[in-house]
């Protein structure tokens, strides 16, 4: 697409992992190709909980520019802003359905008898739980049922759409299956923010935006 395009600049996205996969090459091969599309890059792996959303969830961005000007001109926002309360989050009213069983939720006390609330509540693939006024990283598929928040029952799909940063002027139009597999391959909304605005910055396009 961007040989094809040849757009100004562009972010690209992915999972942590990718700057660690077959020990780094596959990440040096990318940024190669891009240089040879004429593009200069940076990368950088944020994370959402230092953009103010209670998530751990972190993804290397890709930056580039055609401009050397441009880019000379680019500066990463940097993290640290206060994490929005779990609390807020949380919706006060929730469906019957999103409780664990009595059986789950009595394994999970067996092995994490206490922990502040609000919390959520994971457990990994040791069986392993552990409480944190945050969530772990939301997924499409599984960590559905291994995040419970308080250690009673699984997030509401506007709770996850909230993790994710989406306003609640999002408009949930599908199925709670489907809404929880959108929230899990989203990207934190205060992530592509950041990164955006820094990028429309480099190029001169912000205030020219807002002047519109």
């Amino acid at each position: 697409i961007l040989k094809a395009k040849r757009p100004a600049a562009f972010i690209l996205e992915n999972v942590r992992l990718l700057t660690r996969h077959n020990f780094g090459k596959t990440l040096a091969r990318i940024l190669e190709t891009l240089a040879e599309l004429g593009y200069h890059t940076d990368h950088r792996v944020l994370n959402a909980l230092d953009f103010g959303l209670p998530q751990k969830r972190e993804r290397v961005f890709i930056v580039g520019f055609k401009s050397a000007e441009a880019f000379s001109r680019f500066e990463w926002k940097p993290g640290g802003q206060p994490m929005r309360p779990l609390g807020d989050l949380l919706e006060k009213r929730v469906d019957p359905k999103h409780f664990a069983s009595e059986q789950i939720r009595a394994n999970r006390r067996s092995r994490l008898p206490s922990a502040e609330e609000p919390s959520i509540w994971h457990e990994n693939k040791a069986g392993q739980v552990t409480a944190h006024p945050y969530s772990c990283a939301l997924r499409a598929g599984a960590s559905y049922n291994y995040l419970l928040v308080n250690g009673e029952r699984r997030l509401t799909p506007r709770e996850m759409l909230r993790l994710q940063g989406f306003p609640d002027s999002f408009k949930i139009a599908c199925q709670d299956h489907q809404t929880r597999k959108q929230a899990g391959n989203s990207v934190p909304v205060n992530l592509v923010a950041a990164v955006a605005e820094r990028v429309f910055q480099a190029q001169g396009w912000l205030g020219a935006a807002r002047k519109g």
